[in-house]
C-alpha cells in the first residue's frame, strides 16, 4: 500500500478591503485499498443493478451541475456493497489517520457514461438528515483509467487544479468543503464509490498537522520505542488530539 499527501497551504483573498484567510483543500491518495476479488465482486453487483438519474441525491446548488448515474438503492443492496467496501476502508490505518472518522455515510455507487459531468460544487455540509456534518469526502475508482477517457476529479486550487484520476482499488480522500468536479468522460464508463466522514477533527489544518506528526509518530515507535524523542512526539499527538477532537 503507498499514500501521497499533497499538503495544505493557507492563501489569503481579498472581497473588497477584507482579507480572508483561505485553507486549501490536501489530497491524499491511497493505493490498493480495495483488492482485485473485492473490485470485481462490486462490478458485478452493479451490472445487475438498476441506474438512476444522480440528481435525487443532490442538493439544490449541486443539482444545477450533477450530470451522473447513481445505483438505486435497497436495503439488501446496500448492505452488501458496503459489506465489501467497509470491510477495507475500516481496517485502513492511513484513511484513519488521516480522516480521524467520527461517522461516515453509506457508500454511494456512480456511473459516468459519454457525455456525463459533475460541475463545480462543494459537498452538503450536512447530510443523513442532519444526522452528521461532512468534513471530508471518499473516491475509490472502481475501473481502470484505462477503460475511459476524460473523468478526473479535478480540486480547485489558487495555485491550479490539481486533477486525479487512479487504477482501481485506489482512493482519494479530501475536505468536503473543497471546490470540485468531474471532468467530462468522453468515451467508456467511469466507475466510482463515495462516501463522507465526519472526522472527530472538523478543521482540515489541524488534521492535516495530525496526519504528518501521527506518521513521524508511528515511525518513532516502530524503530526507537523507548527514545525520549519517541516518547514527547507519542505524548504530542495524544494531547492535540485531545485538544481538537470533537465528541
Amino acid at each position: 500500500m503507498s499514500l501521497l499527501a499533497v499538503g495544505i497551504y493557507r492563501s489569503f483573498a481579498y472581497h473588497g478591503d477584507i482579507k480572508v484567510l483561505k485553507v486549501v483543500s490536501v489530497l491524499i491518495t491511497i493505493s490498493d485499498l480495495l483488492n482485485e476479488p473485492q473490485i470485481q465482486k462490486l462490478r458485478e453487483i452493479l451490472a445487475d443493478g438498476q441506474f438512476v438519474d444522480g440528481k435525487l441525491t443532490a442538493g439544490m446548488a449541486a443539482r444545477r451541475v450533477k450530470n451522473n448515474e447513481e445505483i438505486q438503492p435497497s436495503p439488501e443492496l446496500t448492505e452488501r456493497l458496503n459489506r465489501i467496501v467497509m470491510a477495507s476502508v475500516a481496517q485502513n490505518a492511513r484513511f484513519r489517520s488521516a480522516a480521524l472518522p467520527n461517522r461516515m455515510a453509506d457508500f454511494i455507487f456512480a456511473r459516468y457514461q459519454p457525455g456525463m459531468t459533475y460541475g463545480d460544487h462543494v459537498d452538503d455540509p450536512i447530510m443523513g438528515g442532519g444526522k452528521f456534518r461532512t468534513d471530508v469526502s471518499m473516491t475509490i475508482f472502481l475501473n481502470d483509467p484505462s477503460e475511459y477517457e476524460g473523468g478526473e476529479l479535478v480540486v480547485r486550487t489558487p495555485f491550479g487544479d490539481q486533477k486525479t484520476k487512479l487504477a482501481a482499488g485506489s482512493a482519494v480522500v479530501y475536505p468536503s468543503g473543497s471546490v470540485h468536479h468531474v471532468a467530462e468522460v468522453t468515451k467508456g464508463e467511469r466507475l466510482v464509490a463515495l462516501t463522507w466522514v465526519q472526522s472527530f477533527v472538523r478543521d482540515a489544518a489541524q488534521r492535516e498537522l495530525l496526519f504528518e506528526l501521527d506518521g513521524a509518530r508511528e515511525h518513532l515507535l516502530k524503530t526507537e520505542p523507548d527514545s525520549d524523542h519517541a516518547k514527547s512526539v507519542d505524548r504530542s499527538y495524544s494531547n492535540l488530539l485531545r485538544m481538537w477532537a470533537d465528541v
